[in-house]
């Protein structure tokens, strides 16, 4: 096979396109998180990215290469020559910690993505494994960056005071003097905004809707999933079909419709639409499962003398467990974060979801912090349930995807 790459070209290539990177997540990263002006620069990146990679290709065996390059990368920034550039109020302790956070996250990840890469042909096997380690090392940092970066703006923004904001908009950093008045933000939430009310509505309106979800949504999958009946086959093939219609294109109907039936401004008005965004779902996902559980199981119910329903409360319920709670935390995450239905039918304070009453807080006469405060309080709830229970939803959710 003709070999056409050469590892002292691509060896440089991937070192000065992951030095761009690095430079980039580094400078935002010191910038939120101490105040001070750091900025990357694209030209020293690609330059001091690509001689990391020759060198790294060249003298890999030896065992002080990565700490030279850790060591150099922070001169090259303590020197302000470096991939991260620093603006010249900021410390010297802030330079230090931007060199070594750059020569860490620069040299060995580096490291690993040249791995064993020939000095000299290359086949294509040999680059596009190469790439493929450069892409993958890419999409972990952007995709990480894209969700942790904003919420930790979030999250920093909510434990500013007022004074702060205003002489720097941009300053994330965290002042530990303030004590527990850090916390001032989310404590007048919920002694001057009534968001303790808030949350139990919430509560109160998530659960609700998963029970009333999963009332409907059980029998309607068993039926389909079991039963034999005309036009069986186009029910579950049309279940999903409300998700073609946008919700924004149903908005005005419902309002009218809940208007003239004095269901607007009322929770259990709430409690009558959200289930209906949510029973297709969920009628979809667990006909899957039902399909996938052994109908040999439930026919030996039945010649036991068990009835239809019988067998679904004793045998069909008790191996589905994992996909209703799959199903249920799913239904629960809709419904707490849905916000359009709450906005256009809740008009009374006291009756406001969670959501509602973040976007209350979206005004010129309340501070920003107190908006990002809010935001914690209806975000953190359902990230730490979804993590808990992570993985018995995927479990619930692949466990039917194979039938047998």
């Amino acid at each position: 096979m003709k070999r056409l790459w050469y590892g002292y070209v691509t060896a440089p290539l991937l070192g000065a396109l992951w030095a761009v990177t690095v430079a980039v997540l580094v400078a935002v990263v010191m910038s939120f998180s101490t105040g001070d002006a750091f900025r990357p620069s694209a030209s020293l990146a690609l330059i001091w990215g690509a001689a990391a990679g020759y060198a790294l290709l060249r003298w890999r065996a030896q065992p002080w290469v990565r700490a030279a390059g850790v060591a150099l990368m922070t001169a090259l920034v303590m020197l302000g020559i470096g991939p991260v550039l620093a603006g010249a109020e900021v410390s010297v302790v802030s330079r230090l910690l931007a060199g070594v956070a750059l020569g860490l996250a620069l040299i060995p990840p580096l490291r690993r993505i040249i791995g064993d890469l020939p000095q000299g042909d290359l086949d294509r096997h040999e680059f596009e494994h190469a790439v493929i380690r450069f892409l993958t090392g890419f999409g972990y940092v952007f995709f990480t960056a894209i969700v942790l970066i904003p919420f930790y703006v979030m999250v920093m923004t909510s434990l500013k005071s007022q004074q702060a904001l205003l002489a720097n908009p941009l300053d994330f950093s965290l002042d530990l003097s303030r004590g527990l008045d850090l916390f001032r933000s989310y404590i007048e939430l919920f002694r001057d905004f009534n968001f303790g009310r808030y949350l139990l509505v919430s509560v109160f309106v998530s659960v609700m809707t998963v029970a009333i979800t999963l009332l409907f949504s059980v029998p309607g999958a068993y039926a389909v999933a079991r039963l034999r009946f005309k036009g069986r086959a186009m029910m579950s093939r049309s279940i999903l079909l409300i998700y073609m219609v946008p919700m924004i294109v149903l908005a005005l109907p419902i309002y009218i419709g809940f208007s003239m039936a004095g269901l607007r401004n009322s929770i259990w008005g709430i409690l009558m639409i959200y289930p209906v965004t949510t029973v297709p779902v969920a009628l979809y996902m667990l006909q899957g499962y039902f399909r996938g559980l052994p109908a040999e199981v439930e026919e030996a119910g039945l010649m036991d003398g068990l009835n239809r329903l019988q067998v679904i409360w004793k045998i069909t319920l008790p191996l589905s467990l994992p996909a209703l709670a799959s199903v249920g935390l799913y239904v629960f995450m809709i419904a707490w974060n849905e916000f359009l239905l709450a906005f256009m039918l809740l008009d009374d304070p006291s009756k406001f979801t969670l959501t509602r009453g973040v976007a209350m807080l979206n005004s010129s006469e309340i501070p920003r912090q107190h908006l990002m405060a809010g935001a914690v309080i209806a975000t953190v709830p359902i990230m730490v349930l979804f993590l808990g229970l992570e993985r018995f939803m995927t479990r619930g959710l692949t466990a039917g995807s194979v039938k047998g």
